[in-house]
């Protein structure tokens, strides 16, 4: 969905960093509109700006290619959503006390759009008493604070204030506009394959991405949801702001993790690719060729069900399970929703999603079968967001 976005660029090192995000929200089909304070001007050209978004870069009040003379209430009509990164210090002061002293102050005071704002600072600033009052006044004023990240800084100290990446930016951003149909949900997805190990260097597991459990991550997030993830082995990046997330490399360390934090949630969605058998006599060092007069025996016995786990429980969460299927899928489906009493299950075809970027789902419930095109996993995700947000009422 393309929206129009309004960057504000202030005075700080990490303005470099916001390059790379209006390539990255250019490339999802975003229209971005960049404004600059002086400050900013220092650490990147506008001409670098104007070159990324292909839009004319905006520096002051009385930049002459708003002819009303009103950049500031018109750039901010026609905008969706306003995101300034890097916001400094200084500019989230302003921001708190409602000074409108340039362009950039004068958008953010008179924006008929969301505010988001992307700290960048050294992290005895970022700590500072005064600092800290200031974001939680933004905070209360409606205005979304992404970050800031944790690591090492341009001054070399190391510690809170690094501006997101770009990268997570940009998956941020478009929580910014959508409908909060899961606000206070709290919600678990298992994503991603799991890996049973033979010897300590080679192990059974499946070709699943775990692409389509990290969208769904996503989509709850931006639905409003408090969302804990448990990965195996992924393919993608994990998606920043997460109310939890850890790795569980096999079927039985993802039980465990599932039944330790499954008692307080709303929501379960097992999208996880987890194996069914494990190896019984996994060897304590690596099998070598030459030591063995005939090939290995592998002994499996069967992993526990996650699912059926879950769904058995005296209160179980309001559950959504997946059935990846090679043929007949919609059968099978049918008689894994009743088996293992999931009220939502989503059907799709192995060779259709598993370790592709797109996906062709079929959404069972008792009442109706839901079949949404081929999309992207992010798509999908949403879709099957809406129709959960729907079930929930």
């Amino acid at each position: 969905m393309s929206k129009h976005i309004l960057l504000g660029v202030s005075g700080g090192i990490a303005a470099y960093k916001s390059c790379e995000l209006v390539r990255l929200l250019v490339k999802a089909g975003h229209d971005v509109s960049v404004v600059m304070t002086a400050a900013a001007t220092e650490f990147v050209s506008p001409t670098t700006f104007q070159a990324l978004s292909g839009h004319p870069v905006l520096l002051d009040t009385h930049d002459g290619v708003q002819g009303n003379g009103m950049a500031h209430i018109n750039l901010t009509r026609a905008a969706d959503v306003m995101l300034i990164a890097p916001a400094t210090a200084n500019t989230l002061a302003k921001l708190a006390y409602g000074f409108a002293d340039n362009l950039l102050t004068n958008l953010a005071a008179a924006r008929a759009c969301p505010l988001a704002v992307a700290p960048a600072m050294n992290v005895q600033m970022w700590a500072n008493p005064a600092n800290q009052r200031n974001i939680t006044q933004l905070q209360q004023d409606g205005v979304a604070v992404l970050g800031p990240g944790y690591g090492a800084q341009a001054c070399g100290e190391v510690g809170a204030g690094r501006m997101l990446e770009a990268a997570d930016l940009a998956d941020l951003v478009p929580d910014l506009w959508t409908p909060k149909r899961l606000a206070g949900k709290r919600v678990l997805i298992t994503a991603g394959a799991t890996f049973e190990a033979i010897d300590p260097v080679r192990g059974i597991t499946n070709i699943s991405s775990g692409r389509m459990g990290l969208a769904l991550a996503r989509a709850c997030r931006a639905a409003g949801a408090r969302v804990n993830l448990i990965y195996g082995q992924v393919q993608a990046s994990i998606p920043p702001h997460l109310a939890h997330v850890e790795q569980a490399e096999s079927a039985e360390a993802m039980y465990a993790a599932v039944h330790r934090l499954v008692a307080d949630q709303d929501v379960f969605i097992a999208v996880a690719a987890v194996a069914d058998y494990k190896v019984h006599n996994v060897s304590e060092h690596k099998i070598k060729k030459e030591d063995s007069a005939s090939v290995p025996v592998i002994e499996l016995v069967e992993n526990p069900d996650i699912l059926a786990s879950v769904t058995a429980l005296p209160k179980p969460p309001f559950c959504v399970g997946f059935a990846a299927e090679s043929h007949d899928v919609l059968a099978y489906a049918r008689v894994k929703r009743v088996k293992k009493k999931v009220p939502l299950l989503v059907a799709n075809s192995v060779a259709q999603a598993m370790g592709k970027p797109t996906n062709q789902v079929v959404l069972i419930t008792a009442d109706a079968e839901i079949v949404l095109p081929e999309l992207s996993k992010d798509e999908t995700a949403m879709a099957i967001v809406a129709q959960l947000a729907d079930m929930l009422g």
